[in-house]
C-alpha cells in the first residue's frame, strides 16, 4: 500500500494549494460579510465568478473525475489531498468545479449517462455553466433504509411520470441550478435493488416545485441551500432514464464510493482548519495566570485532536487506494469506515474548539458555529452512522461463517 502521490498528483497539490492560499482563504471572511449583508443572498457574487475562470484558466478544473479525458485525470488516491485541501474553505469546491451534489451527478451522467444526457446536462455541469440537485431522501419514510422510498417515477408508453416529495435536496436553492437527478420507485414487484429508477429533470418541468428552503441549525446555507420539492405529475420522456429502469440502486453504488472519499477528505481539511483555529486561541487568550493551551485538559485535547485528524488521513487514503486497485467491491468495508468515523471526528474537535473559544465560538465572528453544523449534517448525509457500522459488522461476521 502506497499513499506517495503521483508526480501529476504533487504538481496538481502544490497548484491547488497555493491557488488556496493565494486566492480564496484571503477573501473568504470578506466573501461571507458580504453575502450576509444582502436582502438576498441567493445570488452568485462576482467574485465566485472570477475565481472559477481564474481557476479554470489554470488547469485547476474537474479534479475530482479519475482517468477521465473531462477532467484532470487523477486517481482516487491523488484527488483525495487536493479534497482535504479544499475542505479548508467553504467555498473552495464550488471555485474548482468540484462542489457536491455536483461532482456526483457528473459522474453519474460520465459512466451511466447517454449521449444526449451528456451532449444537454454534462457538458454544461463540466463547463460551470450550470448547478445541479440530487432528490432522492424523502421527508415522510426512513431514508436511512433507501428501500422504503414512495416517490415514484413510473413508465407510461414512452413517459416516465414522476410523483413525491424530496427534501434536504442540497444545491436546489442555487440560481444556477438547471437539473435535477430524481431517484424514484419504478416496479415495486421487482427485486428490492432493481425497483428504483434516476431521472433526469430539468429543474424548470412542469409540475416540479420547490416547496421551501430547509436550515441547519438556522443557517440557510445560501447560495447553495438544501430544499424541499413536490414533483407532481412531471412528465418526461422515457429517455430521461439514466441506464433505463430499475438500475437506480446500481448507479447509486457507483456515486457513492468516490463521493464519500471526497466527503470526507474535505471533512478532514476542515479538522485541519478548526485544530488551527483551536490552537492559535489557546496560545491568544489567557485565564487564572495561564494560556488556555497550558490549563487543565487543553494540552490533551489538542493532542488527541491531532493523532485522530491523523488516524482519519490514513484510513481514508487507503479506502482511496483500495477504489483505485480493487474497485468498489474491494473497498464496501472501508467506504462505509469512514463515512461513519471521519464526520464524527470532525464534530467533536469542533466542539472542542469552540468550547475553548468561549462564547465567541458560538458567533458568527468565527467559523465555528457553521463549522459544527456542517459536521454535524454530515454524519446523516449518505446515509447515518449506525446505517454504515451495521455494514462493518455484516461484513466483520461474515468473516466467520
Amino acid at each position: 500500500m502506497d499513499f506517495e502521490l503521483s508526480v501529476k498528483g504533487q504538481d496538481y497539490y502544490k497548484r491547488v494549494k497555493a491557488f488556496m492560499d493565494q486566492h480564496i482563504l484571503p477573501i473568504e471572511e470578506d466573501y461571507f460579510r458580504e453575502l450576509h449583508a444582502l436582502e438576498n443572498p441567493w445570488v452568485v457574487l462576482p467574485v465566485i465568478t472570477e475565481l472559477k475562470a481564474k481557476a479554470k484558466a489554470e488547469g485547476l478544473w474537474n479534479l475530482f473525475l479519475p482517468k477521465s479525458e473531462h477532467g484532470a485525470g487523477l486517481t482516487n488516491a491523488d484527488y483525495a489531498v487536493l479534497a482535504e485541501e479544499m475542505g479548508h474553505s467553504f467555498i473552495a469546491p464550488e471555485i474548482f468545479n468540484c462542489n457536491a451534489p455536483d461532482t456526483g451527478n457528473m459522474e453519474v451522467l460520465h459512466y451511466y449517462g447517454s449521449e444526449e444526457q451528456q451532449e444537454r446536462w454534462l457538458k454544461p455541469l463540466l463547463a460551470g455553466e450550470i448547478r445541479s440537485a440530487f432528490c432522492m431522501t424523502e421527508p415522510d419514510v426512513a431514508s436511512s433504509d433507501a428501500t422504503n422510498m414512495v416517490a415514484r417515477a413510473e413508465i407510461e408508453g414512452d413517459e416516465v411520470v414522476l410523483n413525491g416529495r424530496k427534501w434536504w435536496s442540497t444545491g436546489v436553492g442555487h440560481p444556477d441550478c438547471k437539473v435535477i437527478i430524481f431517484m424514484g420507485l419504478t416496479d415495486p414487484s421487482a427485486h428490492r435493488h432493481q425497483q428504483h429508477s434516476m431521472v433526469v429533470v430539468p429543474k424548470d418541468s412542469p409540475g416540479v416545485k420547490v416547496e421551501r428552503m430547509l436550515t441547519v441549525f438556522g443557517d440557510a446555507d445560501a447560495p447553495y441551500g438544501h430544499g424541499e420539492v413536490s414533483f407532481t405529475n412531471v412528465r418526461l420522456p422515457k429517455s430521461a432514464i439514466i441506464k433505463g429502469p430499475g438500475r437506480g440502486f446500481e448507479i447509486a453504488q457507483g456515486r457513492l464510493g468516490p463521493g464519500r472519499v471526497h466527503h470526507c477528505m474535505r471533512a478532514i481539511g476542515a479538522a485541519e482548519r478548526t485544530l488551527e483555529l483551536m490552537i492559535r486561541r489557546s496560545l491568544s487568550r489567557e485565564a487564572f495566570g495561564r494560556p488556555l493551551a497550558k490549563l487543565g485538559g487543553n494540552p490533551d485535547i489538542i493532542a488527541r485532536a491531532r493523532m485522530s485528524i491523523e488516524q482519519a488521513r490514513l484510513l481514508t487514503l487507503k479506502t482511496a487506494w483500495l477504489l483505485d486497485t480493487k474497485g468498489i467491491l474491494g473497498a464496501i468495508s472501508e467506504v462505509s469506515q469512514i463515512k461513519a468515523a471521519i464526520p464524527e471526528m470532525l464534530c467533536e474537535i469542533v466542539d472542542q474548539a469552540i468550547q475553548m473559544h468561549g462564547g465567541g465560538g458560538l458567533s458568527e465572528d468565527h467559523p465555528l458555529a457553521a463549522l459544527y453544523g456542517y459536521a454535524r449534517s454530515l454524519r446523516l448525509a449518505d446515509g447515518p452512522d449506525e446505517v454504515h457500522r451495521a455494514m462493518v459488522a455484516r461484513i466483520e461476521l461474515k468473516k466467520y461463517k
